[in-house]
């Protein structure tokens, strides 16, 4: 008999996590596994990369209540004598306006406002997963039930006391938890250090050879420039570093640089960013592309690939941008020597403006520094299949 599995994440927009959950799926044996997938939020690029092998769950009646306009929900609740619901909402609504809160808040928050008028899943699971910290955690640990619970963490989780005590007892209720880098696994330990029996390290899952063929469909760049391309993917957020990105790109505008800096991405720092590029005269140069299912072929097509991120569990589109062969620039968050060595597949550099702009300009004007990451790059070890087995074991 199939094993019964369950994935659960808040959505499949185009992001690390995300990815790395879809590259998963379509490896997995649909021969020994019948697999659900959970999202608080539809509708998003990748789920038509989701294998067909996989059961997408329907929406929870408060993800669709969610949907509607206020006026809407206060129709729907009024006209259903049914009214949990939009107090829950308009509850969790009015904090988020009272000040500014980090996602881990922002997750205690929403639990603790959402909870009580979310249903539980009915279905007996082997194995449940979450595979994100917060909601997803606090959802499969209340609301599912299942033989064994695992819980992922795809960032490096620093958590303040306060937020630290509401989520053990959330943690505590799993069999095992998967960070996604040794770092990651550190720092967790270092708000957790009780749970070092079970945690362990699987990286996030590469395929070379999807990426090698996404590469060859996908979108490509609409314009006909002939400059340095230099690429940049991620959430529009603090964590990815856009200030600092910005600030180098005006550097690079002010060294007579002949370039384009393409985003791929969307988040909360979308207003912001589209200002600076006014105000500092860059619209030539920082182009916002919005977001794509497949953004290898624009990896393919440039010439660096920037990282300028504060912080990451593994940085996924850095070992996308390697396997490749695209030289990297990233900033030195404290993950990133899982992957990268130094002047070999691609530059470290300090978490500043400075410190990308010079690196950028040492590939630009260093040919054989280049030519000497991208031949690394090209016999440099691709992908982490293997992985794969000790997911396999984790699930036994």
């Amino acid at each position: 008999m199939k094993k019964k599995l369950l994935f659960v994440i808040d959505s499949l927009v185009a992001a690390g996590a995300e990815k790395s959950l879809i590259t998963l799926l379509s490896l997995l044996d649909y021969n020994r596994y019948s697999v659900d997938l959970m999202l608080f939020s539809h509708g998003e690029l990748l789920e038509k990369l989701v294998p067909k092998n996989v059961k997408i769950l329907s929406p929870l009646k408060y993800s669709n209540f969610t949907m509607l306009s206020l006026k809407s929900a206060f129709v729907y609740s009024f006209k259903n004598l049914e009214f949990n619901m939009l107090s829950s909402r308009l509850k969790y609504s009015i904090h988020l306006r009272l000040r500014q809160y980090n996602n881990a808040q922002k997750a205690r928050l929403y639990w603790s406002h959402v909870s009580k008028v979310i249903e539980e899943n009915p279905t007996k699971y082997d194995i449940a997963i979450s595979y994100a910290q917060g909601v997803p955690t606090f959802y499969v640990a209340e609301k599912i039930i299942a033989k064994k619970k695992i819980s992922w963490v795809n960032i490096t989780y620093r958590l303040e006391k306060k937020e630290a005590e509401y989520q053990k007892q959330f943690y505590d209720q799993f069999n095992k938890i998967i960070a996604v880098s040794d770092v990651t696994k550190e720092v967790f330990l270092g708000t957790f250090p009780f749970y070092k029996q079970k945690i362990d390290v699987i990286y996030d899952i590469n395929d070379p050879d999807f990426i090698s063929n996404m590469a060859n469909i996908g979108e490509k760049y609409q314009d006909d420039f002939d400059g340095i391309r230099i690429l940049t993917i991620g959430r529009l957020a603090y964590q990815k570093g856009y200030d600092i990105a910005l600030e180098a790109c005006k550097k690079l505008k002010e060294n007579g640089m002949n370039f384009k800096w393409y985003v791929l991405g969307k988040g909360p720092l979308l207003g912001e960013i589209q200002h600076y590029i006014e105000v500092n005269n860059l619209s030539d140069h920082f182009i916002l592309l919005g977001v794509t299912d497949n953004p290898y072929s624009y990896i393919k097509n440039c010439d660096i690939y920037v990282q300028t991120s504060r912080f990451e569990g593994f940085g996924l589109a850095i070992a996308e941008a390697r396997m490749l062969n695209i030289p990297v620039v990233t900033t030195k968050f404290d993950s990133v020597y899982n992957q990268m060595k130094d002047g070999k597949n691609g530059l470290v550099v300090e978490m500043n403006s400075d410190a990308v702009c010079e690196g950028i300009l040492r590939l630009i004007h260093d040919r054989n520094l280049k030519d000497t990451i991208v031949n690394y790059l090209k016999h440099e070890k691709k992908g982490n299949i293997e992985e794969l087995d000790k997911f396999y074991q984790l699930i036994v």
